[in-house]
């Protein structure tokens, strides 16, 4: 979702999107409720950070505590890194209506956090 957030932003950004541990796949629900905004991650898939590690980024961030702990270490030149936290809306249990509503909330953190991240750090 924080690549299609920021990708919405400035198109021209070029955003990498990758996990210490990928899913299988992007989310059925995280689809749906970035649809829900306007924004379409339906071609997005997992990837793993490691096929990363020797390339050069102006930031580095992660988004969740478990990355933050076991993010490996960049080999390429890396400006920043950065955390941003977040819940992982896809360890939420209950009804699809409760799960839908927590990947709502975690979407909108995720849109105000780096809104701000984009201002502060990217915006011209």
């Amino acid at each position: 979702m924080a690549e299609g957030i920021l990708k919405s932003f400035d198109p021209d950004l070029n955003v990498v999107s990758a996990g210490t541990n990928p899913a299988f796949g992007v989310h059925a629900k995280a689809i749906t409720v970035m649809h829900d905004i306007g924004i379409d991650i339906s071609d997005a898939y997992a990837k793993d950070v490691s096929r990363f590690l020797s390339d050069s980024f102006d930031y580095v961030v992660t988004v969740c505590d478990h990355a933050r702990e076991t993010c490996p270490v960049f080999s390429g030149s890396v400006e920043h890194v950065l955390h941003i936290g977040f819940d992982d809306p896809a360890e939420a249990r209950g009804s699809d209506e409760k799960v839908l509503q927590v990947f709502r909330e975690i979407r909108d953190e995720i849109r105000e956090k780096f809104l701000k991240f984009y201002q502060d750090n990217l915006a011209n």
